[in-house]
């Protein structure tokens, strides 16, 4: 019989609790009419700049960060630190592409990135593509947030066998399914700040009190690296991984940028202004990332023994830390799982109403029409991800997220590049699109979705590199080649329904440092 960690699971249970009311009480908060979409599904467009550096923090910095960049800290090395790098290089990207996007959504009332690419490409053909690779990426993305609610209760012992094995998980969903129905984009922007609040605290005992307890960092390193070493590993970079590790971490900055949830947190900021001042506050996050994957070197030194990525982190925090302080961590991340999914399931819901439902089964819906229809899939969203989690082995939640990042990055040329340019062709980028996808499925497949760093060879050389990268770049060299051709003959390229005065800095009053 498993026993449960009383001290921890009540802690967790009154913070987890306090989170879920405060998401429900959120529908109150800076009231708006939630039965439309744009009040629903992007909070109105009203958070200033610290409401939107919790809320993009919450969607950026995930339950699933916590465990899995540690977990693969803990299972190859210095690899696993590729995610430092990329989330600060994500921020140059996102000061220069974001408030651009921010400003023709809110000039045209886009509410999606498919919003844009309909409008600006004028066709439905490129929209529905650009909506169903965000739909099919952001689904095991909400998955693998609920497997970090999953491992903790785990850890705490909180588990049971037969039809109630799974019983805590389905609580903890329709608590998460109920306040995003009722609240939308508010629940998880207002939670957001409790979850960071815990996650800086939970990393911040953690860097000091785990080391005192193991002998210092000297011996974690040294410990560490005699391990990995026997596995191939190292805690140094191996120059035969400059490749991968930097076309990684590039590859997933642009990719994480044009992940539905991501574009909806940067599309609820109340101006431009916002979204570039939070790209210079956001690399905070950057520094508790590095710390946090430190924690996959403690687990090394405190002699954690599992093959399950998952229960890295619990287990570590279970033996080197007190049991109360331990619910505190748990809550954390529960609640950073809580925060990123109710984002994602209004952004792919977003998608599914405006771009699919709208455009496809019901052309004259009101805005009201719009909100029902997101909100019912907002809640198919999350069941889908659930039965990912209890029906489906997690390894194949983890194939597909793998293939997510990479299908997300086809949608770049397309929503980045048509940000300042309709010399792509429409067509062009429907084909280099379907190029990208395709080849990038082939390399995950021979792969076999264990990793997602392909060898290239090219000109007699094997050249090592995110898989994203490669299918991104043949996505490009399509859409280049094939737009020269068909903008020669002259084919159509549709009508561009915005303005260029749409993508222009206007005079936005100041507000200091809008703290509401």
């Amino acid at each position: 019989m498993i026993e449960i960690k009383w001290q921890a699971f009540v802690i967790f249970l009154i913070l987890f609790l306090f989170v879920a009311g405060l998401g429900f009480w959120a529908a109150r908060w800076r009231r708006g009419d939630l039965g439309l979409l744009d009040e629903w599904g992007l909070g109105g467009r009203r958070f200033g700049t610290w409401v939107t550096w919790f809320l993009l923090g919450g969607d950026l910095y995930t339950a699933y960060t916590f465990i899995a960049v540690p977990a693969l800290v803990y299972g190859v090395g210095a690899f696993g630190f590729f995610a430092v790098p990329y989330t600060i290089v994500l921020y140059p990207i996102m000061y220069v592409v974001m408030p651009r996007l921010w400003r023709v959504c809110k000039a045209n009332s886009f509410v999606t990135p498919s919003d844009f690419i309909r409008a600006r490409f004028d066709s439905r053909s490129l929209s529905l593509a650009v909506a169903i690779t965000g739909i099919l990426a952001t689904m095991p993305y909400i998955a693998l947030q609920l497997v970090g609610i999953q491992a903790v209760l785990v850890a705490m012992g909180v588990s049971s066998s037969g039809a109630l094995k799974d019983l805590p998980l389905f609580i903890a969903f329709a608590i998460l399914a109920a306040y995003t129905y009722t609240s939308g984009l508010r629940a998880p922007a207002l939670t957001a700040v409790v979850k960071d609040i815990l996650i800086y605290a939970t990393v911040i005992v953690a860097i000091i009190a785990i080391p005192i307890k193991l002998g210092g960092f000297t011996h974690i390193f040294s410990v560490s690296q005699a391990a990995l070493v026997a596995k191939n590993g190292s805690i140094n970079l191996s120059p035969k991984l400059y490749g991968a590790f930097s076309t990684l971490a590039l590859g997933s900055a642009f990719a994480l940028l044009l992940y539905p949830h991501v574009i909806t947190g940067t599309l609820g900021a109340r101006s431009a202004r916002t979204i570039e001042r939070n790209s210079a506050l956001l690399p905070l996050y950057s520094v508790a990332l590095a710390l946090l994957a430190i924690l996959g070197f403690m687990a090394i030194a405190a002699g954690i023994k599992t093959s399950v990525s998952s229960e890295v982190v619990p287990l570590l925090l279970l033996k080197t830390l007190p049991q109360w302080f331990v619910g505190i961590a748990f809550a954390a991340i529960a609640i950073g799982a809580l925060v990123p999914a109710a984002i994602m399931s209004i952004a792919a819901a977003n998608l599914f109403s405006r771009n699919i439902y709208k455009d496809f089964f019901n052309q004259g819906a009101t805005t009201q029409q719009e909100a029902k229809v997101a909100k019912f899939v907002s809640l198919i969203v999350k069941l889908g991800a659930l039965l990912f989690v209890v029906v489906i082995p997690l390894k194949y939640a983890i194939y597909l997220q793998t293939l997510g990042g990479i299908w997300i990055l086809q949608t770049g040329p397309a929503i980045i590049g048509g940000l300042w340019t309709r010399w792509f062709h429409k067509r062009a980028l429907l084909i280099g699109w379907l190029v990208g996808m395709a080849w990038g499925t082939y390399m995950a497949y021979t792969l076999k979705f264990a990793s997602s760093t392909y060898a290239l060879h090219i000109f007699g050389k094997s050249e090592l590199g995110y898989a994203a990268v490669w299918a991104v770049i043949a996505n490009i060299i399509v859409v280049i080649v094939l737009s020269a051709i068909f903008n020669g003959a002259k084919l159509s390229n549709g009508v561009d329904k915005t303005s260029p005065s749409d993508y222009l800095a206007e005079a936005e009053p100041v507000r200091e440092l809008e703290t509401r």
